[in-house]
């Protein structure tokens, strides 16, 4: 039976959010990809993958198949921090495609086409719709991998910040005016450094 309590999202981008699927909320530190089926639950909370297609694809799974699946997703997930850890805080420069060559593999092989469809309230004009073909199981990288190339294209690096509390992990794209956030979370690391600084300042005053 999956423990896990739900997974968190704090980042601000989707990309981010997967670079946070591995954290200490409280004490212990909780891996929400840390097998196949993790993989899959932290797709859908994420909805970077419709419920109905996760489920096709983990009936139709080979033993032990979601699980190399999920493995890969750590391996992009730490090879992908590290490079948000060398760019933070600063622009992206183009020089830094290079080092993007993994990601560029990884998206070259999606298989995603457009179709014609329908209004939803069955009245209007038609649209084009982006559909994309789940064939095997690695195609759930693929959601993941865009949404790391759209953090790159679109996030300005200089407001990628690392949360400031003494034991966090997290990451954020800091989108608040002035640009003064410090915590993944008020609720969490910001109350307590509240909570310390109030400490801090009884110990202080009762000396």
């Amino acid at each position: 039976m999956n423990h896990r309590p739900p997974a968190i999202f704090v980042g601000d981008a989707p990309g981010l959010d997967f670079l946070n699927s591995i954290a200490t909320p409280v004490d212990i530190p909780i891996d929400w990809i840390d097998d196949g089926e993790g993989y899959l639950s932290w797709l859908e909370q994420a909805h970077l993958a419709p419920g109905d297609v996760l489920q096709e694809i983990r009936l139709r799974a080979l033993p032990g198949e979601l699980d190399t699946v999920a493995d890969q997703a750590r391996s992009l997930r730490e090879w992908f921090r590290g490079f948000v850890h060398r760019q933070k805080g600063r622009p992206l420069p183009p020089e830094v495609l290079t080092e993007l060559e993994p990601l560029n593999r990884l998206l070259e092989r999606g298989e995603t086409f457009t179709r014609i469809v329908p209004p939803p309230s069955g009245q209007g004009p038609l649209s084009l719709q982006a559909v994309r073909r789940w064939r095997t199981p690695e195609a759930l990288l693929l959601p993941v991998g865009e949404a790391l190339a759209r953090l790159v294209c679109t996030e300005d690096f200089s407001h990628l910040k690392a949360c400031e509390g003494p034991a966090c992990t997290l990451l954020f794209a800091d989108h608040t005016r002035g640009h003064a956030r410090r915590w993944c979370s008020m609720a969490i690391c910001g109350n307590r450094a509240k909570q310390a600084a109030y400490r801090q300042r009884l110990k202080t005053h009762s000396r």
